[in-house]
């Protein structure tokens, strides 16, 4: 099925003017040009866009007007921050936030808003060039990372960077330099780890360290690579089983790299466990917030469960965006006897969450009294935030794969969720012109370009001497294995 549903949405995009010109032919290949999009867009509960020459199915007209922005141009894009530390255990999930999410509350809102924003950093500061040498790798180094993307109004600072390979084949996580003298070839900048600073530690009630996972934004293609093979945590974890492919991402190492010489769960956990001896030594209350969105969100996942076995004291919440299914009911029974508090954040248009299990998944809970418990069905785990792209007046309804999962969507989306029975918030401050950084999701009335966010001149730049040239990175931004050492 996940095969069919990817070659649904590659030819959708491929119908030809012939085809509609050619009566007797179009006659003959009415369901095979209409159906399987309708299929799919009744799947992301959307209307299908067609030609308005084809009246073989009805739909609405789309929709007219346009909503004025909520707030003009020249007022800020974040609200002041308050004091939430009265609300901390609600707030971070450590008692409920069921109570919190529907309607939800501002303070949640704003929250989860900032741990998306972590998340974006993981792309917007990612090196996809092919061309450079550094493919790969983050574009900035640690201590600058925040400040540049703009993030460092949130009072966290970096102190650890995460790299990841993988012998498993996974959607487009792993980029690679087609450069003779590239960085590495095989492992990725995967995420990092920040902690909050004195001033955020008493406005949020406590000092919280964050992990950020970087995901992949090549949706389409998990149809066809998320193979669904569940694997074993471990011998002391027979039961618990977890997709091998994003296991493999987290755990994979190697003495011939540079940068995974120790795994990705090695990385983060002995930077975690220094973290919070270091602030618990000072007396002071710690907790561990991780997230992520697509393959992010799985390993936010992994990542929580190995802390939580680890560091059982430790209140640990997972805050995901699009993350697809990850292990079994086992592995979700033991994160949630682990107490770890996890909300995932769902577009009910994006495919990538119902992957994998598509076909064997939690709803076959219902037959277990015949079955019996079925360790290979896939589980989510924990509460869902569910969020329709219907509801913003500025996207558009169309069938867009890509834009469904991005994660700028997403935080769109948050920002302007109210609860599930009232209409987008006409006072959200978040800018909507991000939804089109890379995508191109915004209706054509706002005149925002889609997929506007690009380096200027292609990274080349004009020399003193005339000639256009690949600037050279600064120092501090050049990866390197020695510098990757956390200070405090």
């Amino acid at each position: 099925m996940a095969m069919s549903s990817s070659s649904a949405i590659r030819h959708h995009s491929h119908l030809t003017a012939a085809a509609v010109e050619a009566a007797p032919l179009r006659e003959r290949r009415v369901s095979s040009l209409i159906n399987i999009p309708a299929t799919l867009s009744n799947l992301l509960h959307l209307h299908h866009e067609r030609n308005p020459d084809d009246r073989s199915v009805g739909l609405p007209p789309p929709a007219v007007g346009l909503p004025p922005p909520a707030v003009g141009r020249n007022t800020p894009t974040v609200s002041p921050k308050e004091d939430i530390s009265s609300l901390f255990p609600e707030i971070y999930g450590h008692a409920d936030w069921s109570p919190l999410l529907n309607p939800l509350h501002p303070w949640l809102r704003r929250e989860i808003v900032k741990y998306g924003e972590f998340a974006q950093a993981t792309y917007d500061a990612f090196d996809f060039n092919p061309l450079s040498e550094f493919c790969g790798s983050c574009l900035y180094g640690r201590c600058r990372l925040l400040d540049k993307l703009g993030l460092a109004r949130n009072g966290y600072r970096v102190s650890k960077y995460v790299y990841a390979m993988s012998h498993v084949k996974l959607p487009r996580w792993l980029e690679r330099s087609l450069h003779a003298d590239a960085w590495c070839t095989e492992s990725n900048w995967m995420g990092y780890v920040a902690v909050s600073d004195d001033a955020e530690s008493r406005r949020i009630g406590c000092r919280d360290i964050v992990v950020a996972w970087r995901g992949t934004i090549a949706p389409t293609e998990w149809f066809e690579d998320v193979q669904g093979k569940l694997k074993p945590l471990g011998d002391a974890h027979s039961d618990v089983k977890v997709e091998h492919g994003f296991l493999g991402v987290y755990t994979s190492k190697s003495d011939r790299t540079r940068y995974n010489k120790t795994s990705a769960s090695e990385q983060v956990m002995e930077e975690i466990e220094r973290l919070v001896s270091h602030y618990r030594q000072r007396g002071e209350e710690v907790s561990l917030t991780i997230t992520g969105h697509s393959l992010g969100g799985a390993l936010a996942l992994l990542n929580a469960y190995e802390a939580a076995s680890t560091i059982p004291d430790l209140p640990i919440s997972v805050i995901s965006f699009g993350g697809p299914r990850v292990g079994n009911v086992a592995f979700g029974e033991k994160l949630k006897e682990m107490n770890v508090k996890v909300l995932r954040v769902v577009v009910k248009q994006d495919m990538v969450p119902k992957m994998p299990g598509i076909l064997f998944n939690e709803g076959l809970k219902r037959f277990e009294h015949v079955t019996g418990t079925l360790e290979w069905v896939y589980t989510h785990v924990g509460l869902e935030l569910g969020l329709d792209v219907r509801s913003s007046p500025y996207l558009k309804h169309r069938l867009d794969v890509a834009g469904f999962h991005n994660l700028e969507t997403y935080l769109h989306l948050v920002d302007g969720f109210l609860s599930s029975d009232k209409e987008f918030r006409g006072n959200a401050r978040r800018d909507v012109a991000l939804v089109n950084k890379a995508s191109g999701m915004l209706r054509d009335e706002l005149h925002i370009p889609p997929r506007w966010a690009q380096m200027a001149n292609k990274g080349m730049m004009c020399n003193a001497y005339g000639r256009w040239v690949k600037p050279a990175r600064e120092p501090e931004d050049i990866p390197s294995p020695y510098r990757e050492e956390a200070q405090l």
